[in-house]
This record gives C-alpha cells, sequence and structure tokens, in this order.
C-alpha cells in the first residue's frame, strides 16, 4: 500500500501546493475594483519581499549550499551565472537589449509555471501510488504544454501593452480559433488521462493532481476567458509581478522548504528550523534584487527603473535555468526524497570540495566575530528591504506631487519617478515646473526614446515650441520610424513658419506607419489646402478606412470622419466621378443625423445640392438647399449659415427666380456676417448691390425694414414653382 501522499498535511498541500487558494484569488485580484486600484502594486510589491524574493533565493541555497550540488551543476551554478552577469553589464552599457531580455523572461515566466505544476502533479500521482503510465504521463505534458501555447497567442496577439515587451503581432482572426482549439484540447487531454488513471485507483487519491490540473486551467485558460469577456487583454508583466507569481511562489517555497528539511536530516543533521530556513530566504532574495540597482543608479548615475527590470528579468532567467536543472523526478535523490517519505536517512551527501562556502573559510565560520557578520548583513540587507518598500510606496502615488519629491530626493536617478512627477505637476497646470523632471529623466536615460518623447511634449504644452522643434529633430534622427514624432514635427514646423516642412513630414509619418489615422488626416488635410483635392481625397480615404476598422477606437473622431467623407465626396465630383460623389453626400447626411452632428448635415446637404444643381436636377438641389437651411436654423454657427444663405440665394438666382426672394436671402446672410470686410462679408455685400440695382427705392428700402415674408417663402418654394417660373 502506498504511504500518505501529503507533504505537510492535506490542508496546506491542497491550499498552497496544489493551489486550491487560485479561484478565490484570481477572482479577487480581477475584479474591475481591485484591478483599478492603486493598492494593486502596493500590495505585490510588499509580498515580493516574503514570497516571490526568497523563491529565487530558494534555488540559490540549493544550488551553492551543499559542496556536492555545486559541484554537479557546475555549468549552471558558474559558466550560466558568469555569462548572466556579463548580459546585466551589457543592459546597462546597451539601453536596446532590455526589451528582448524583459521579453523573454515574461514569455519564460509562464513555462516555468508550468513546469512546475506538472512536476508536482506527477509527484502527487506517483506518492499516491497511481504511477501515470508513458501515454498517461505524455497526455498530461501535451495538455499542459497546450495551455502554455494558448496563452503566448494571446501575448502576441495584436501590439504589445508594453513598451518592454515584444509582440509577434499575430492577427486576432488566426489566433482566436487557434486559442479556442487548445483549449478544447487541454480540457479534452485532462478529463481523457484523469479517466485512465482512476481505472486502476481511486479520485480520494488522485485529488491533489486533479486539483493542480484545475489550477493550470485556471492560471492559463481562465486569463482567455476574461480576456473575451470583458474586452481587452490580461497584460503580459501580470505573470510575473501579480497575483500569479505570488501562487507560484508561495508553492515552490512550501515543496522547497520540504525538500531542504529532509536533506538535512538525510544529511545526518539533528534538528532543522523552518524560522531560520526563511529569514535565509528573505535576506538573500532582498540581496538578489535590491542593493545592486541602488547601488548602480546611485554610484554610476544609471536610471535605477532601467537597473530594477534588467536585475528583475536577469535574476529571473537565471532561476527559470538553474531550477530546470536542479529539479527533475527522474533524479534519484530528488525522487528519494520527494517521493518516499520513510526513505532517504542518513544519506551524507559527498563531500567534493571548491564549494562557494568553503571559500569564504572564515566568514561561513561559528566564532563570534563571523556569527556578528553575519546577523549584521542580514539585519542590513532587511533594513535595506523596508528602506525600498518605503520609497516604492512613496513612487507609487502617482498623484501626490510631495510624496514623489521624497522619492526623488532618495534617488533622483529614477525615471519612472520623476515621469509621476512631471504628469503630477502638469495635471495641476505647472507646465514649467514639469520640464525639470522630464528633462532630468530624458537625461538619466538618454538611450530610451520614450522618455526623450515625454520630453519633448512636455516641452509642447509648456509652449516652448522651437526647443520642442530641436528636440524632435534629434529624436527623429534615432529613430526615423517613429510615425507620431513626424507628425508632432510637422505641426512644430507649421508654428514656426516653416510651412514648405510640413506636409513633407507629415508624409513621412505615412510612410513611417501607413495605419496611423493622424498621419493620414494631416497630409490630406495639407494637401487639401494646396489644392491638390485628389491626392489629398486618397489620404482621406485611407483615413476613413483605419476609422471604419477601428469603430470603438475612434468613437470620438466622428465629427473629423464625417468632413473627411464630404471632403472624399468633393474629390469625386471635381473628377466627374457624380455617381460616387453623390452617393457619398449621401452617405455622410445620413451617417450625421445617426451620431447627432446637424452641423455636418448641413455642409454635406450644401454640397449635395451643387453637384445636383450642375447635372441639371434643379428640383433635387433645391430641397438639398432647404433641408440644409432648416437644420443651420437649429444651429449656433453665424458663418456657415451666412455663407449657406448666400449660397442659396445664388442659386435662385440661376433658376431665374423673384429677385425679391433673392434680395431677402442675402440680407439675411448678411445678418449673419461678423466682418463686412471679409472675403465672404464682401462677396454678400456686392451681390447685394448687384440685386438692388434690379429693384425700384421703394421695394429695396421696404424689404430692407421687413423681408420675413420674402424669405419665408424662399424657403416655401416647391420643384414645380421652378418649373413655372422657368
Amino acid at each position: 500500500m502506498p504511504g500518505s501522499p501529503w507533504i505537510y498535511g492535506p490542508a496546506l498541500d491542497l491550499i498552497v501546493g496544489c493551489g486550491a487558494w487560485s479561484a478565490p484569488l484570481l477572482f479577487f485580484s480581477y475584479s474591475d475594483r481591485f484591478s483599478a486600484s492603486s493598492i494593486w502594486p502596493l500590495a505585490f510589491y510588499f509580498l515580493a519581499l516574503f514570497f516571490n524574493y526568497p523563491h529565487f533565493m530558494a534555488t540559490i541555497y540549493r544550488a551553492y549550499h551543499t559542496r556536492s550540488e555545486f559541484a554537479k551543476y557546475r555549468i549552471f551554478t558558474v559558466h550560466t551565472t558568469m555569462l548572466l552577469i556579463v548580459a546585466g553589464i551589457l543592459v546597462h552599457a546597451w539601453y536596446a537589449l532590455l526589451p528582448w531580455l524583459f521579453t523573454i523572461y515574461i514569455c519564460w515566466s509562464p513555462w516555468h509555471y508550468t513546469g512546475q505544476n506538472f512536476g508536482l502533479l506527477m509527484m502527487f500521482a506517483r506518492r499516491s501510488g497511481v504511477s501515470p503510465t508513458r501515454g498517461e504521463r505524455r497526455l498530461v505534458w501535451f495538455a499542459f504544454g497546450s495551455s502554455y501555447l494558448l496563452l503566448m497567442l494571446s501575448f502576441h496577439t495584436g501590439a504589445s501593452n508594453d513598451p518592454l515587451v515584444f509582440s509577434l503581432g499575430l492577427p486576432t482572426k488566426f489566433t482566436v480559433p487557434a486559442r479556442a482549439a487548445l483549449a478544447v484540447f487541454f480540457c479534452g487531454a485532462i478529463v481523457w488521462a484523469f479517466g485512465s488513471m482512476a481505472k486502476r485507483t481511486t479520485w480520494r487519491a488522485l485529488l491533489p493532481s486533479t486539483l493542480l490540473s484545475l489550477t493550470q486551467f485556471l492560471w492559463f485558460l481562465l486569463p482567455g476567458i476574461v480576456e473575451l469577456t470583458k474586452g481587452g487583454g490580461i497584460p503580459q508583466t501580470r505573470y510575473s509581478s501579480g497575483i500569479l507569481a505570488v501562487l507560484h511562489s508561495a508553492q515552490y517555497l512550501w515543496i522547497t522548504s520540504y525538500y531542504q528539511q529532509r536533506e538535512s536530516r538525510a544529511a545526518g543533521a539533528a534538528t532543522w528550523s523552518f524560522s531560520r530556513y526563511l529569514l535565509t530566504l528573505i535576506a538573500g532574495g532582498i540581496a538578489l534584487f535590491i542593493p545592486g540597482p541602488w547601488i548602480v543608479s546611485r554610484a554610476f548615475h544609471v536610471d535605477f527603473a532601467a537597473s530594477f527590470l534588467a536585475s528583475l528579468a536577469l535574476v529571473n532567467i537565471h532561476h527559470f535555468i538553474l531550477d530546470g536543472a536542479l529539479w527533475k523526478l527522474r533524479d534519484s535523490r530528488i525522487a528519494t526524497l520527494l517521493l518516499n517519505p520513510q526513505s532517504g536517512q542518513n544519506q551524507q551527501a559527498s563531500n567534493v570540495p571548491g564549494t562557494f562556502l568553503e571559500k569564504l573559510g572564515w566568514l561561513a565560520g561559528k566564532s563570534f566575530g563571523a556569527r556578528s557578520l553575519r546577523v549584521g548583513a542580514v539585519a542590513l540587507l532587511l533594513v535595506w528591504g523596508v528602506f525600498d518598500q518605503f520609497h516604492f510606496f512613496y513612487s507609487s502615488k502617482a498623484n501626490d506631487a510631495t510624496a514623489l519629491r521624497r522619492a526623488a530626493r532618495w534617488n533622483p536617478d529614477d525615471s519612472s519617478v520623476q515621469i509621476k512627477l512631471a504628469r503630477t505637476e502638469m495635471a495641476e497646470g505647472k507646465w514649467l515646473q514639469a520640464l525639470e523632471p522630464l528633462r532630468h529623466a530624458a537625461e538619466v536615460n538618454p538611450a530610451n526614446i520614450n522618455l526623450q518623447e515625454e520630453y519633448a511634449r512636455g516641452l509642447i504644452a509648456a509652449k516652448r515650441t522651437q526647443e520642442a522643434y530641436l528636440e524632435y529633430q534629434k529624436i527623429l534622427e534615432r529613430k526615423p520610424e517613429l510615425a507620431e514624432g513626424w507628425i508632432n514635427l510637422g505641426l512644430l514646423a507649421g508654428q514656426l513658419g516653416h510651412d514648405a516642412e510640413v506636409a513633407d513630414d507629415w508624409q513621412k509619418a505615412v510612410d513611417a506607419n501607413p495605419e496611423s489615422s493622424n498621419a493620414q488626416l494631416y497630409m490630406a488635410e495639407a494637401l487639401d489646402q494646396r489644392g491638390e483635392l485628389q491626392a489629398a481625397a486618397r489620404h482621406y480615404r485611407e483615413y476613413l478606412r483605419i476609422v471604419a476598422a477601428q469603430k470603438e477606437t475612434y468613437t470620438n473622431e466622428q465629427a473629423t470622419a464625417l468632413s473627411a467623407r464630404v471632403k472624399v465626396a468633393d474629390a469625386d465630383a471635381g473628377a466627374r466621378r457624380d455617381a460616387d460623389a453623390l452617393a457619398g453626400y449621401k452617405a455622410a447626411v445620413a451617417d450625421a443625423h445617426r451620431s447627432g452632428q446637424p452641423n455636418l448635415a448641413s455642409l454635406a446637404l450644401m454640397h449635395l445640392a451643387d453637384l445636383q444643381e450642375k447635372r441639371g436636377n434643379s428640383a433635387e438641389a433645391l430641397d438639398s438647399y432647404q433641408r440644409g437651411l432648416e437644420l443651420d436654423g437649429k444651429l449656433n454657427d453665424p458663418k456657415s449659415t451666412a455663407a449657406d444663405w448666400f449660397n442659396y440665394a445664388q442659386f435662385l438666382r440661376r433658376q431665374k427666380q423673384s429677385n425679391r426672394l433673392v434680395f431677402a436671402c442675402l440680407l439675411n446672410a448678411q445678418q449673419f456676417t461678423g466682418n463686412p470686410f471679409s472675403e465672404e462679408g464682401a462677396a454678400i455685400g456686392q451681390a447685394v448691390r448687384e440685386v438692388e440695382a434690379t429693384l425700384g427705392e421703394n421695394a429695396v428700402a421696404k424689404l430692407r425694414k421687413n423681408y420675413s415674408n420674402e424669405l419665408q417663402q424662399a424657403l416655401d418654394l416647391r420643384a414645380g414653382q421652378l418649373r413655372l417660373q422657368q
């Protein structure tokens, strides 16, 4: 009969080791109220001290604390470590490597979680006496692998939501069905494998392994369900710094503490202290993550934020590599200590010379001085860890300028704090005060284009146009594919009077990113102003295509899109594509009514009327003019209203209508003209004088006094009357 499958006992093993607490904790963390709370980052940064950091140290402790383990895995404990140290130096010297390193870390983390869940599942199955067959083991392995692949497809669908994480940009139409197929395979494979195992044992014996399968489902398939039901995606970094990282780390500490306890007793130790072991891991975990970035930042004025992220990625990658080598159930010693609770006693570890601890000599000894030094080092690390927590607390208060200034005093070379401080100042309208932290952030990490852009945008907000213009020129010399940079450079060039440069800059924006709606729109408007209507229409069409493909993103651009549609119809009319132009104007009118944009409906109707008249459809033109004027009566847009009444008056003149009606329309247009000496005001005045000459003085005087009846007659004019008077 198999022995007990439990490690510490049913409750702790099922809750922590098998992840039974995943469901309530994930539900809580995915809730909108908790996700939107500022407590989220604070909570998990605090938990990192007791779970995340120690779990990394547990692997270091396992690999380095005995001579046998150190020598056995020398390629990982020495050579791989040295390579990663070199990588760390290179990343600090060349910022462009950081996104690659960080992407590797982010994509590897879920695979690491998957491997641990699978290993624990197999361990519990064998401790329960199930011994899965080769086929059952492979099927469970493929199921777990499919859940990881499903998550990777989610990570790499569309653009990345993090500048430090690259995405393959896979299309949704491919990844959604592929993820659905993988989810179905996962569920089917798990059900088949456990159904097969259940034929040889009881479901009670399979409970821990079954629960681990459910945990894998919750960790990997649940985010996809949340994504589909709530919209958007689960940020990739949540898998490394959020609740899953805490759950994984607690699970790791649970099994490693058991293994170290059994190994210690197998080596002949009379006692083993969990509290001492945990304290060692906490102090060691702090040493792995916190001092390095602080020392590098303050000593060499390196960006603390970038240094911390580089350290985070490197320590994780080292952990993944080392952990993959250390934990294998096919290793006879590991199998003995994890699978057989009764064996492994008095198995002395081999004394292979050359360990790191041995070379420490006196420091590793039991003398009072050595003990005092070790206790002092632990105390210093704990104090440093607490100090780092306070720094993170103050740096996380995004809307509190006082707290952010305190964090900046503690470490002025932290770009993330400087950017938050600048944004807080800008939110209060203190544009000039925001420039100093923006400038400092840009200087401390000159290789980070995002920081340079933040500084340039700050210069724009502070109306330092010339400086912003020069800053964008420097940015685009380094990164010419930055479409938004070319757009802003064009806008700045226009403000500085470099008119010849504007269209060239916006063309470069289009070349850099043809899918940028702003680039297409600005280019279209520049060409339109130069009178190149057909060339402008091509860019207006591209703009409309982009907006139509992403309606939810561009909900606030309905007015701009409608104006662009009218421009396209104007171009069609100019190119004598009358059918297309008519369809475009009518569609614009309908869309304007649907979206509650009466001013744009009026604009489209006036352009439609002009085309209808040119085509000889005077009756239809009359109807369009009158519908447009009716809308004008409900608007507060005097300039447009004046232009529309003037155009209607000219239409009536061309249709040989009564000069009294024409004169009334022109007088009404004058009422809405703000400046009689403007180009529009002068044109209306000239038309008034021309019509006046055809009317007697008495008629003119009478109409100037009251022309409401004639104006109403003009509005009530019907198509039949046009034909009769023609």
